[in-house]
């Protein structure tokens, strides 16, 4: 077992804590472990944000707890109280396969003589190229699925959408939704691409796995996931071979004419394929053998629509087996139904819903819910998991060609125009029905979504699920120059930043915003709210100095906007930033500042019926600045205060926040008897809160105060 006062698991501790931070017990024990280094320093010691740093802040307490025993058991019985992140739950598996699976046993072969490697150091890494709808995602799930006794452990799917750069999703991104598939919740993830990393490769060390990771677009995204873990077999899945990956190199070609006929005939049945066996052999050559096409041309053999023609001139198409099956597939369509097709395609909507399909062609909602399903089935869109839709790549760049010839330019931009619309209203809406108290969610459209937000969990929801479409349309309405929608769909995205995370995929939209108010409204209220949104994703997300940047400029927009409330906040915020970074006497300055400027706004200005609550708060955080310098008694007065306030208010989660300070001040004074009462109450404070994480956090520091009480 690694002796605990070991300069490793100390290390490791600080990296624990510091990888926690996703959640408010995990930020609670950050703030924690930099009062507890200033002491055992005898200093300021600032937060580490690397490995480096945190290697040598470990050093420091290494030397201090094995020169001063009291500092040792201070920092025991903080290790025992820290919040731990969880491992997984159940047993992840892959998308089910086809029903229909022909050929491909070379690369089957190859497949399982990778995965059969004797581990040797190496990683265990395949990769399945090929063109386009040639059925290397099948191929990869398929083999997978057959092959799932080979790891008890489970099986992980990840989609990077490598259609192209614009698309792609990063690697920390894809390292996020690996988390939530080994069972780490949301509010556990690390929050630092380097925190994910380290949690990953700990988390399957030891186990068997297959990682199916689909659609890769550069080595860039796989580098990061991939692991020498001997259990561990990476299967990527991309169009071309990726220069700078080192992996079996697998390519996945067209089916022989023998197969692709059998594909066919399982597909449509042989009395559909004798029905049309004068035109079988010309269909065949112009599917050219790709999977998709076949299944494509096996659709409309079984049904009863008109047969596909196929013309001398097809001739020319058969290289683009996928193109010429959708081209046929958009012949049989009914002009609505084709209307639809081609004016959703215009931006590359990550899922596409019937409300979406509605503005896009000024149809009814329920029609466009009938023709969505309709496209579905026809192969021209595919199901995503949560019931929505999503084009091919390739069928996509069809259906926008065919928007473009046969709609015009006018009428393509009036229809991406209106789904825009569409987004910033439900955007707006939800933001507002999610955070309604809040001055930073902007005022609702008019007119307004339609749907009801009576419930905030359900407004939160609705903009959690649209947030790819939300980031899309600020895409949009950037390309159109419509500067106030990209501006008001960026603030709209606030209640998802507070309260459900998404940094890193928020983080190109929130730059994206911040420019956007820079460039085209300097100095204004907006430009101060967007960077001091942009401030609070990279500090959550451990990139300090740039949070610190944006923070100084947000306050100086509001500043010279004469928004008083927003420049008190945008000092408030700096000084929380201080405390992450463990610049405790720095964040209690700017909290002084920020009351200074709260002061200048009179009784009858904008926030003043804010003010006691933001006091309160104040009061709260300078408390925590005074706990973090070792001024215990002077943290305890300002912490006293801010519970008054609360309690009278009857804020149960504020006052169980709160009550948590006091209970850690009392602590760290030693003074566990006057912990203990604080900690019960705010147990029960938080009963009906679902604050699951803050209650394990206090439900640990029960057990510290009834284990020394007892001791």
């Amino acid at each position: 077992m690694l002796d605990p006062m070991s300069l490793a698991a100390i290390t490791a501790v600080l990296g624990a804590v510091g990888s926690g931070m996703a959640n408010e017990a995990g930020k609670r024990a950050w703030e924690s472990a930099g009062g507890l280094v200033r002491r055992i320093a005898g200093r300021d010691v600032a937060a580490p944000t690397s490995g480096v740093e945190r290697e040598a802040v470990a050093r420091v307490v290494f030397e201090g707890v094995h020169r001063d025993p009291q500092l040792a058991l201070r920092w025991e019985a903080f290790t025992q109280g820290m919040p731990s992140t969880r491992g997984a739950s159940g047993r992840p598996q892959l998308p089910p396969s086809v029903r229909f699976f022909t050929d491909r046993r070379e690369a089957m072969k190859l497949l399982d003589e990778e995965a059969s490697r004797p581990a040797d150091g190496r990683p265990r890494v395949a990769l399945l190229h090929g063109a386009e709808a040639m059925g290397t995602s099948t191929l990869a799930v398929h083999w997978g699925n057959k092959e799932a006794q080979r790891y008890p452990d489970g099986q992980l799917y990840v989609d990077l959408h490598g259609g192209s750069s614009s698309t792609a999703l990063d690697a920390f991104s894809a390292l996020r939704r690996l988390l939530r598939q080994l069972g780490v919740p949301e509010e556990e993830i690390p929050p630092s691409a380097e925190g994910r990393i380290e949690h990953f490769r700990r988390l399957v060390s030891g186990r068997q796995l297959l990682v199916v990771v689909d659609h890769a677009h550069s080595a860039a995204q796989l580098r990061p996931l991939i692991t020498a873990a001997p259990g561990l077999f990476t299967l990527v899945v991309c169009r071309h071979p990726l220069p700078g990956l080192d992996a079996l190199r697998i390519p996945v070609g067209p089916l022989a004419d023998k197969d692709a006929r059998r594909l066919l005939t399982e597909i449509a049945g042989k009395p559909a394929v004798a029905a049309a066996r004068a035109v079988l052999p010309p269909l065949l050559a112009r599917c050219g053998g790709s999977p998709y096409a076949l299944r494509a041309a096996a659709l409309r053999l079984s049904q009863p629509l008109p047969a596909p023609h196929v013309r001398e001139e097809s001739a020319m198409h058969e290289d683009e087996p996928v193109r010429t099956a959708v081209e046929d597939a958009y012949r049989s369509l009914d002009a609505d139904v084709a209307r639809v097709y081609r004016l959703v395609s215009l931006r590359a909507w990550p899922a596409i819903t019937p409300a979406a399909a509605a503005h896009a062609a000024q149809a009814d909602e329920r029609d466009a819910a009938r023709i969505l399903a309709e496209l579905a089935d026809r192969q021209l869109l595919e199901h995503t998991d949560d019931g929505r839709f999503r084009y091919r790549p390739a069928v996509r760049r069809h259906a926008e060609q065919a928007a473009v010839r046969d709609d015009g330019i006018p009428a393509c931009a009036g229809a991406v125009s209106r789904v825009v619309d569409g987004y910033l209203s439900l955007a707006l809406s939800a933001a507002r029905g999610a955070l309604p108290e809040s001055w930073r969610v902007p005022s609702l459209p008019v007119p307004p979504d339609p749907r009801d937000y009576t419930d905030r969990g359900q407004a939160l929801s609705v903009l959690a699920a649209e947030s790819g479409n939300i980031v899309e349309a600020m895409r949009a309405a950037e390309e159109f120059g419509n500067h106030d929608t990209v501006m008001a769909l960026g603030q709209a995205l606030w209640p998802l930043q507070l309260k459900a995370g998404h940094h890193d995929e928020l983080l190109p939209a929130l730059r994206l915003a911040s420019s956007t108010a820079a460039a085209h409204q300097p100095g204004s209220r907006a430009a101060g709210a967007l960077k001091a949104q942009l401030a609070h994703t990279l500090t959550e997300l451990q990139r300090y100095e740039e949070a610190e940047a944006l923070a100084l400029a947000a306050a100086a927009d509001e500043r010279a906007a004469g928004h008083l409330r927003g420049h008190a906040s945008s000092v408030e915020f700096l000084g929380l930033l201080r405390l992450r970074q463990w610049r405790f006497a720095e964040a209690y300055a700017c909290f002084d500042e920020a009351g200074e400027i709260y002061d200048g706004i009179g009784p009858d200005d904008e926030g003043a019926a804010d003010l006691p609550r933001a006091r309160a708060l104040l009061e709260r955080h300078r408390g925590r600045a005074l706990r973090g310098m070792g001024r215990h008694q002077e943290a305890r007065e300002h912490l006293e205060g801010a519970l008054r306030f609360f309690r009278e208010r009857g804020e149960a989660y504020n006052t169980a926040r709160v009550l948590t300070d006091l209970a850690e001040t009392c602590l760290d004074a030693q003074d566990h008897a006057a912990a203990l009462p604080l900690v019960e109450e705010a147990i029960a404070k938080l009963a009906g809160e679902r604050a699951e994480y803050h209650l394990a956090y206090l439900r640990a520091m029960r057990e510290r105060c009834l284990s020394r009480s007892q001791g």
